[in-house]
Protein backbone atom coordinates (compact mmCIF):
# COMPACT_ATOMS: atom_id res chain seq x y z
CA UNK A 1 0.00 0.00 0.00
CA UNK A 2 1.53 3.74 -0.66
CA UNK A 3 2.52 5.46 2.26
CA UNK A 4 0.77 8.75 2.70
CA UNK A 5 2.55 11.59 2.19
CA UNK A 6 1.99 14.58 4.89
CA UNK A 7 0.29 17.64 3.24
CA UNK A 8 1.66 17.42 -0.47
CA UNK A 9 0.50 20.39 -2.80
CA UNK A 10 0.75 21.38 -5.98
CA UNK A 11 3.19 23.80 -7.16
CA UNK A 12 0.48 26.72 -8.03
CA UNK A 13 -0.58 26.51 -4.80
CA UNK A 14 3.28 27.50 -3.59
CA UNK A 15 3.37 31.42 -2.42
CA UNK A 16 6.51 33.52 -3.48
CA UNK A 17 8.18 33.36 -0.32
CA UNK A 18 7.85 29.07 -0.01
CA UNK A 19 9.32 28.82 -3.60
CA UNK A 20 12.66 31.18 -2.41
CA UNK A 21 12.76 29.02 0.62
CA UNK A 22 12.84 26.15 -1.61
CA UNK A 23 15.36 27.05 -4.11
CA UNK A 24 17.64 27.80 -0.98
CA UNK A 25 17.71 24.53 0.32
CA UNK A 26 17.80 22.87 -2.60
CA UNK A 27 20.90 25.02 -3.63
CA UNK A 28 22.88 23.80 -0.49
CA UNK A 29 21.52 20.51 -1.40
CA UNK A 30 23.82 21.04 -4.66
CA UNK A 31 26.38 22.30 -2.32
CA UNK A 32 26.81 18.81 -0.48
CA UNK A 33 25.96 17.32 -3.54
CA UNK A 34 29.20 18.56 -5.17
CA UNK A 35 31.08 18.49 -2.44
CA UNK A 36 31.11 14.72 -2.07
CA UNK A 37 31.12 13.94 -5.45
CA UNK A 38 34.20 16.28 -6.77
CA UNK A 39 36.22 15.43 -3.69
CA UNK A 40 36.48 12.32 -6.14
CA UNK A 41 39.09 13.84 -7.91
CA UNK A 42 41.89 13.75 -5.65
CA UNK A 43 40.69 10.27 -4.52
CA UNK A 44 41.47 8.55 -8.03
CA UNK A 45 45.36 9.79 -7.86
CA UNK A 46 45.47 9.52 -4.36
CA UNK A 47 44.23 5.75 -4.39
CA UNK A 48 46.29 5.30 -7.09
CA UNK A 49 49.41 5.92 -5.18
CA UNK A 50 47.89 4.22 -2.65
CA UNK A 51 47.28 0.99 -4.18
CA UNK A 52 49.63 1.04 -6.30
CA UNK A 53 47.07 1.11 -9.51
CA UNK A 54 46.55 1.47 -13.27
CA UNK A 55 44.77 4.14 -14.72
CA UNK A 56 41.87 1.76 -15.46
CA UNK A 57 42.31 0.26 -11.80
CA UNK A 58 41.88 3.84 -10.06
CA UNK A 59 38.85 4.95 -12.31
CA UNK A 60 36.45 2.66 -10.58
CA UNK A 61 36.54 4.96 -8.30
CA UNK A 62 34.36 7.07 -10.56
CA UNK A 63 33.12 3.75 -11.79
CA UNK A 64 31.83 2.51 -8.31
CA UNK A 65 30.62 5.97 -7.05
CA UNK A 66 28.78 6.42 -10.24
CA UNK A 67 27.08 3.05 -11.36
CA UNK A 68 24.57 3.34 -8.23
CA UNK A 69 22.90 6.30 -10.70
CA UNK A 70 22.00 2.84 -12.95
CA UNK A 71 21.01 0.82 -10.11
CA UNK A 72 18.66 2.82 -8.22
CA UNK A 73 17.81 5.38 -10.60
CA UNK A 74 14.73 3.68 -10.77
CA UNK A 75 13.85 2.30 -7.68
CA UNK A 76 14.76 6.10 -6.84
CA UNK A 77 11.70 7.23 -7.96
CA UNK A 78 9.28 4.64 -6.28
CA UNK A 79 11.08 5.19 -2.75
CA UNK A 80 10.32 8.92 -3.65
CA UNK A 81 6.57 7.98 -4.42
CA UNK A 82 6.48 5.54 -1.03
CA UNK A 83 8.13 8.05 1.86
CA UNK A 84 7.41 11.70 -0.20
CA UNK A 85 10.03 13.80 -0.98
CA UNK A 86 11.55 15.35 2.34
CA UNK A 87 11.13 11.51 3.88
CA UNK A 88 13.14 9.78 0.44
CA UNK A 89 15.88 12.47 0.53
CA UNK A 90 16.11 11.99 4.14
CA UNK A 91 16.81 8.36 3.97
CA UNK A 92 19.26 9.34 0.82
CA UNK A 93 21.25 11.23 3.35
CA UNK A 94 21.79 8.30 5.82
CA UNK A 95 22.59 6.04 2.74
CA UNK A 96 24.99 8.56 2.21
CA UNK A 97 26.53 8.65 5.69
CA UNK A 98 26.70 4.90 6.06
CA UNK A 99 29.09 5.01 2.91
CA UNK A 100 30.94 7.61 4.66
CA UNK A 101 31.49 5.03 7.92
CA UNK A 102 32.54 2.26 5.40
CA UNK A 103 35.87 4.29 4.94
CA UNK A 104 37.10 3.51 8.93
CA UNK A 105 37.21 0.05 7.94
CA UNK A 106 38.85 0.53 4.75
CA UNK A 107 41.53 2.94 5.81
CA UNK A 108 42.16 1.10 8.87
CA UNK A 109 42.93 -1.89 7.06
CA UNK A 110 43.92 -0.51 3.60
CA UNK A 111 41.07 -2.67 1.56
CA UNK A 112 40.64 -0.79 -1.51
CA UNK A 113 37.13 -3.31 -1.79
CA UNK A 114 36.19 -1.57 0.78
CA UNK A 115 36.04 1.71 -0.01
CA UNK A 116 34.58 0.87 -3.58
CA UNK A 117 31.75 -0.24 -1.53
CA UNK A 118 31.51 2.44 0.68
CA UNK A 119 31.58 4.69 -2.61
CA UNK A 120 28.88 2.64 -4.33
CA UNK A 121 26.45 3.14 -0.99
CA UNK A 122 26.95 7.47 -1.15
CA UNK A 123 26.28 6.75 -4.83
CA UNK A 124 23.03 5.15 -3.62
CA UNK A 125 22.22 7.76 -1.32
CA UNK A 126 22.99 10.26 -3.66
CA UNK A 127 21.06 8.85 -6.59
CA UNK A 128 17.80 9.36 -4.24
CA UNK A 129 18.74 12.55 -3.58
CA UNK A 130 19.22 13.79 -7.09
CA UNK A 131 16.40 11.95 -8.27
CA UNK A 132 14.45 14.67 -5.72
CA UNK A 133 16.16 17.36 -6.77
CA UNK A 134 16.25 17.93 -9.77
CA UNK A 135 12.59 18.22 -10.51
CA UNK A 136 12.23 20.71 -7.70
CA UNK A 137 14.52 23.04 -9.75
CA UNK A 138 12.85 22.81 -13.25
CA UNK A 139 8.83 23.06 -11.57
CA UNK A 140 9.85 25.69 -9.13
CA UNK A 141 9.57 28.38 -11.52
CA UNK A 142 8.79 29.39 -14.87
CA UNK A 143 10.32 26.94 -17.55
CA UNK A 144 12.04 29.93 -19.74
CA UNK A 145 13.92 30.01 -16.83
CA UNK A 146 14.78 26.86 -15.32
CA UNK A 147 18.43 27.55 -17.36
CA UNK A 148 18.63 30.24 -14.80
CA UNK A 149 18.04 28.33 -11.75
CA UNK A 150 19.89 25.47 -13.04
CA UNK A 151 22.80 27.20 -13.16
CA UNK A 152 22.37 28.78 -9.77
CA UNK A 153 22.45 25.50 -8.38
CA UNK A 154 25.50 24.57 -10.82
CA UNK A 155 27.78 27.48 -9.13
CA UNK A 156 26.96 26.08 -5.78
CA UNK A 157 27.43 22.27 -7.00
CA UNK A 158 30.84 23.48 -8.20
CA UNK A 159 32.20 25.47 -5.62
CA UNK A 160 31.92 23.09 -3.20
CA UNK A 161 33.88 21.24 -6.20
CA UNK A 162 36.34 24.14 -6.19
CA UNK A 163 36.25 23.69 -2.00
CA UNK A 164 36.71 19.84 -2.10
CA UNK A 165 39.69 18.73 -3.38
CA UNK A 166 41.23 21.82 -2.22
CA UNK A 167 40.17 21.27 1.35
CA UNK A 168 40.36 17.04 1.65
CA UNK A 169 44.14 17.88 -0.48
CA UNK A 170 45.00 20.46 2.65
CA UNK A 171 43.86 17.80 5.22
CA UNK A 172 45.30 14.41 3.48
CA UNK A 173 48.73 15.84 1.85
CA UNK A 174 51.78 16.90 3.94
CA UNK A 175 54.54 19.30 2.56
CA UNK A 176 57.28 16.38 2.90
CA UNK A 177 54.70 14.07 0.56
CA UNK A 178 56.53 15.38 -2.46
CA UNK A 179 59.47 13.63 -1.95
CA UNK A 180 58.01 10.51 -0.71
CA UNK A 181 56.20 10.31 -3.94
CA UNK A 182 58.82 10.69 -6.06
CA UNK A 183 61.09 7.89 -3.81
CA UNK A 184 58.42 6.06 -3.54
CA UNK A 185 59.32 3.06 -5.71
CA UNK A 186 62.72 3.02 -3.88
CA UNK A 187 61.76 2.19 -0.66
CA UNK A 188 61.83 -1.32 0.48
CA UNK A 189 59.03 -3.24 0.25
CA UNK A 190 58.07 -3.03 4.19
CA UNK A 191 58.38 0.43 4.80
CA UNK A 192 57.10 1.24 1.66
CA UNK A 193 53.95 -0.87 3.07
CA UNK A 194 54.21 0.73 5.79
CA UNK A 195 54.17 4.53 4.30
CA UNK A 196 51.11 3.17 2.15
CA UNK A 197 49.00 2.25 5.37
CA UNK A 198 49.76 5.79 7.24
CA UNK A 199 48.74 7.51 3.48
CA UNK A 200 45.40 5.51 3.28
CA UNK A 201 44.48 6.10 6.94
CA UNK A 202 44.65 9.49 6.60
CA UNK A 203 41.44 9.80 4.77
CA UNK A 204 39.18 8.28 8.23
CA UNK A 205 38.55 11.03 10.11
CA UNK A 206 37.42 13.44 7.15
CA UNK A 207 34.85 10.93 6.09
CA UNK A 208 33.73 9.90 9.80
CA UNK A 209 33.22 13.96 10.31
CA UNK A 210 30.89 13.72 6.25
CA UNK A 211 29.51 10.94 7.99
CA UNK A 212 27.72 12.65 10.89
CA UNK A 213 27.18 15.93 9.02
CA UNK A 214 25.25 13.74 6.39
CA UNK A 215 23.12 11.67 9.44
CA UNK A 216 22.50 15.92 10.64
CA UNK A 217 21.47 17.00 6.96
CA UNK A 218 19.37 14.18 6.76
CA UNK A 219 17.24 15.48 9.94
CA UNK A 220 17.79 18.97 9.04
CA UNK A 221 15.85 18.02 5.37
CA UNK A 222 13.20 15.96 6.93
CA UNK A 223 12.06 18.54 9.70
CA UNK A 224 12.83 21.43 7.37
CA UNK A 225 9.98 24.00 5.99
CA UNK A 226 10.90 22.38 2.30
CA UNK A 227 6.86 21.77 0.69
CA UNK A 228 6.07 18.23 -0.30
CA UNK A 229 5.30 18.11 -3.58
CA UNK A 230 2.64 15.94 -5.15
CA UNK A 231 4.00 15.57 -8.47
CA UNK A 232 1.12 13.17 -9.36
CA UNK A 233 -0.85 16.41 -9.58
CA UNK A 234 1.76 18.66 -11.84
CA UNK A 235 0.28 18.93 -14.86
CA UNK A 236 0.55 21.90 -17.47
CA UNK A 237 -1.57 23.58 -20.45
CA UNK A 238 -0.24 20.76 -22.59
CA UNK A 239 -0.51 17.52 -20.25
CA UNK A 240 -3.88 16.61 -21.39
CA UNK A 241 -1.91 15.88 -24.86
CA UNK A 242 -0.10 12.90 -22.45
CA UNK A 243 -3.55 10.91 -21.68
CA UNK A 244 -2.93 8.20 -24.17
CA UNK A 245 1.22 7.74 -23.25
CA UNK A 246 1.64 4.64 -21.42
CA UNK A 247 5.00 4.84 -20.42
CA UNK A 248 8.43 7.52 -20.54
CA UNK A 249 9.25 5.59 -23.02
CA UNK A 250 6.78 7.38 -25.05
CA UNK A 251 8.85 10.30 -24.82
CA UNK A 252 11.63 10.39 -27.75
CA UNK A 253 12.87 13.63 -26.65
CA UNK A 254 13.17 12.29 -23.01
CA UNK A 255 14.87 8.87 -24.00
CA UNK A 256 17.40 10.88 -26.09
CA UNK A 257 18.01 13.13 -23.79
CA UNK A 258 18.69 10.50 -20.78
CA UNK A 259 21.16 9.52 -23.59
CA UNK A 260 22.33 12.70 -23.76
CA UNK A 261 22.92 13.20 -20.25
CA UNK A 262 25.05 9.97 -20.35
CA UNK A 263 27.35 11.55 -23.03
CA UNK A 264 27.37 15.04 -20.97
CA UNK A 265 28.22 13.88 -17.39
CA UNK A 266 30.50 11.18 -18.81
CA UNK A 267 32.18 14.08 -20.66
CA UNK A 268 32.56 16.21 -17.49
CA UNK A 269 33.26 13.86 -14.90
CA UNK A 270 36.64 12.81 -17.94
CA UNK A 271 38.03 16.14 -17.98
CA UNK A 272 37.73 17.11 -14.25
CA UNK A 273 38.88 13.46 -12.86
CA UNK A 274 41.43 12.93 -15.32
CA UNK A 275 43.11 16.36 -15.36
CA UNK A 276 45.28 15.83 -12.17
CA UNK A 277 46.85 12.82 -14.15
CA UNK A 278 47.24 14.49 -17.75
CA UNK A 279 48.90 17.30 -15.60
CA UNK A 280 51.18 15.21 -13.91
CA UNK A 281 51.84 13.48 -17.60
CA UNK A 282 53.14 16.72 -18.74
CA UNK A 283 55.81 17.30 -15.89
CA UNK A 284 53.95 18.60 -13.26
CA UNK A 285 54.16 16.92 -10.23
CA UNK A 286 50.76 15.82 -7.78
CA UNK A 287 51.24 18.07 -5.20
CA UNK A 288 51.33 21.08 -8.18
CA UNK A 289 48.51 19.21 -10.13
CA UNK A 290 45.87 18.85 -7.48
CA UNK A 291 44.69 22.37 -8.37
CA UNK A 292 43.41 22.02 -11.93
CA UNK A 293 40.47 19.83 -11.59
CA UNK A 294 39.37 23.35 -9.25
CA UNK A 295 40.66 25.23 -12.76
CA UNK A 296 38.33 23.32 -14.33
CA UNK A 297 35.26 23.80 -11.85
CA UNK A 298 35.83 27.65 -11.64
CA UNK A 299 35.78 27.66 -15.65
CA UNK A 300 31.91 25.77 -15.16
CA UNK A 301 31.09 28.48 -12.33
CA UNK A 302 32.12 31.19 -15.23
CA UNK A 303 29.94 30.05 -17.66
CA UNK A 304 26.95 29.53 -15.28
CA UNK A 305 27.52 33.59 -14.14
CA UNK A 306 27.56 33.81 -18.06
CA UNK A 307 23.82 31.81 -18.19
CA UNK A 308 22.25 33.49 -15.31
CA UNK A 309 23.31 37.30 -16.83
CA UNK A 310 22.50 36.64 -20.28
CA UNK A 311 19.30 33.58 -20.27
CA UNK A 312 16.79 34.41 -21.07
CA UNK A 313 17.14 37.48 -21.93
CA UNK A 314 19.55 37.61 -24.70
CA UNK A 315 19.71 34.27 -25.77
CA UNK A 316 17.71 31.48 -25.02
CA UNK A 317 18.41 28.58 -22.85
CA UNK A 318 18.42 26.26 -26.63
CA UNK A 319 20.88 28.75 -28.25
CA UNK A 320 23.21 28.55 -25.15
CA UNK A 321 23.15 24.10 -25.28
CA UNK A 322 24.01 24.67 -29.05
CA UNK A 323 27.18 26.73 -28.13
CA UNK A 324 28.09 24.87 -25.55
CA UNK A 325 27.82 21.55 -27.59
CA UNK A 326 29.92 22.87 -30.12
CA UNK A 327 32.72 24.33 -28.47
CA UNK A 328 33.07 21.06 -26.36
CA UNK A 329 33.66 19.82 -29.92
CA UNK A 330 36.15 22.08 -30.77
CA UNK A 331 37.52 22.03 -27.49
CA UNK A 332 38.33 18.29 -27.11
CA UNK A 333 39.94 17.94 -30.63
CA UNK A 334 42.22 21.28 -29.27
CA UNK A 335 43.20 18.54 -26.17
CA UNK A 336 43.87 15.59 -28.72
CA UNK A 337 45.56 17.78 -31.20
CA UNK A 338 47.26 21.05 -30.41
CA UNK A 339 50.72 21.04 -28.04
CA UNK A 340 53.08 23.38 -26.97
CA UNK A 341 54.70 24.71 -23.39
CA UNK A 342 52.61 28.08 -21.85
CA UNK A 343 53.19 29.12 -18.77
CA UNK A 344 49.71 30.42 -16.94
CA UNK A 345 48.25 30.85 -13.37
CA UNK A 346 51.96 30.00 -12.13
CA UNK A 347 52.35 26.65 -14.33
CA UNK A 348 54.18 25.64 -17.05
CA UNK A 349 53.07 22.96 -18.83
CA UNK A 350 51.59 22.04 -21.86
CA UNK A 351 48.76 23.77 -23.61
CA UNK A 352 46.49 20.60 -23.82
CA UNK A 353 45.83 20.99 -20.49
CA UNK A 354 44.10 24.07 -20.38
CA UNK A 355 42.37 22.92 -23.51
CA UNK A 356 41.11 20.48 -20.78
CA UNK A 357 40.75 23.18 -18.27
CA UNK A 358 38.12 24.84 -20.39
CA UNK A 359 36.01 22.01 -21.08
CA UNK A 360 34.49 22.83 -17.90
CA UNK A 361 33.47 26.42 -19.53
CA UNK A 362 31.61 24.53 -22.54
CA UNK A 363 30.46 21.65 -20.10
CA UNK A 364 28.43 24.47 -18.10
CA UNK A 365 25.11 25.26 -19.96
CA UNK A 366 24.89 21.64 -21.27
CA UNK A 367 23.21 20.04 -18.15
CA UNK A 368 20.90 23.13 -17.57
CA UNK A 369 20.29 23.23 -21.37
CA UNK A 370 18.63 19.35 -21.46
CA UNK A 371 17.22 18.69 -18.55
CA UNK A 372 14.21 21.38 -18.90
CA UNK A 373 13.94 19.89 -22.78
CA UNK A 374 14.04 16.35 -21.62
CA UNK A 375 11.35 16.74 -18.99
CA UNK A 376 8.91 19.03 -20.39
CA UNK A 377 5.41 18.40 -20.79
CA UNK A 378 5.85 14.92 -19.31
CA UNK A 379 2.99 15.71 -16.74
CA UNK A 380 1.92 12.38 -14.16
CA UNK A 381 5.31 11.08 -15.61
CA UNK A 382 7.61 13.66 -14.11
CA UNK A 383 8.78 11.08 -11.23
CA UNK A 384 9.42 8.42 -13.47
CA UNK A 385 11.40 10.48 -16.17
CA UNK A 386 13.68 12.67 -13.55
CA UNK A 387 14.57 8.91 -12.70
CA UNK A 388 15.57 7.73 -16.21
CA UNK A 389 17.69 11.11 -16.64
CA UNK A 390 19.51 9.89 -13.17
CA UNK A 391 19.76 6.66 -14.66
CA UNK A 392 21.81 8.45 -17.18
CA UNK A 393 24.10 9.28 -14.60
CA UNK A 394 25.96 6.33 -15.06
CA UNK A 395 27.68 7.62 -17.67
CA UNK A 396 29.98 9.09 -14.82
CA UNK A 397 31.00 5.08 -14.19
CA UNK A 398 31.25 3.94 -17.53
CA UNK A 399 32.71 6.71 -19.94
CA UNK A 400 35.96 7.04 -17.47
CA UNK A 401 36.19 3.07 -17.56
CA UNK A 402 36.95 3.59 -20.83
CA UNK A 403 39.17 6.32 -20.93
CA UNK A 404 41.07 5.00 -18.52
CA UNK A 405 41.27 1.57 -20.40
CA UNK A 406 42.64 3.78 -23.39
CA UNK A 407 44.98 5.66 -21.07
CA UNK A 408 46.67 2.32 -20.17
CA UNK A 409 46.81 0.79 -23.82
CA UNK A 410 47.39 3.88 -26.30
CA UNK A 411 48.41 6.75 -24.20
CA UNK A 412 46.44 9.78 -22.02
CA UNK A 413 46.44 11.81 -24.76
CA UNK A 414 44.67 9.23 -27.52
CA UNK A 415 42.31 8.20 -24.65
CA UNK A 416 40.52 11.81 -24.85
CA UNK A 417 38.98 10.56 -28.04
CA UNK A 418 36.41 9.26 -26.36
CA UNK A 419 35.38 12.41 -25.50
CA UNK A 420 34.61 13.45 -29.61
CA UNK A 421 31.29 10.92 -29.86
CA UNK A 422 29.81 12.44 -26.84
CA UNK A 423 29.91 15.98 -28.67
CA UNK A 424 28.67 15.08 -32.03
CA UNK A 425 25.48 13.03 -29.95
CA UNK A 426 25.59 16.64 -27.94
CA UNK A 427 25.12 18.44 -30.87
CA UNK A 428 22.36 15.99 -31.81
CA UNK A 429 20.36 16.05 -29.49
CA UNK A 430 20.44 20.39 -29.08
CA UNK A 431 19.91 20.82 -32.89
CA UNK A 432 17.55 18.04 -33.31
CA UNK A 433 16.88 15.12 -31.00
CA UNK A 434 14.87 17.40 -28.11
CA UNK A 435 12.59 17.95 -30.98
CA UNK A 436 11.18 14.66 -31.43
CA UNK A 437 8.01 14.08 -30.07
CA UNK A 438 7.22 10.44 -32.20
CA UNK A 439 8.71 7.71 -32.83
CA UNK A 440 7.21 7.07 -35.90
CA UNK A 441 8.54 10.04 -37.63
Amino acid sequence: MKKSIHNPISVDQLTSQQKVISVIIIAVLFFVFGFVTWVNAILIPYFKIAFDLSHFASYLVAFAFYIAYLVMAVPSGYILKYFGFKGGMMLGFFMMAIGAFLFIPAGAYRIYEVFLTGLFTLGVGLSILQTAANPYVTILGDKERAAQRFSIMGISNKVAGIIAPLLFAAIILKPEDKSFFENLSLLPIAQKEAALDELVGRVVVPYMVIGFILVALGLLVKYSPLPEIDSEKETDENSSSNSSKKSVLSFPYLVLGSVAIFFHVGSQVIAVDSVINYAQYHGLNFLEAKSFPSYTLTATILGYLLGITFIPKVLSQLLALRICTCLGFILSLGVIYVSGHVSLLGHHTDVSVWFLVALGFANSMIWAGVWPLALNNLGKFLKVGASLLVMALCGNAIMPMIYGYFADTEGLRFAYWVLVPCYIYLIFYAFYGYNIKSWKK
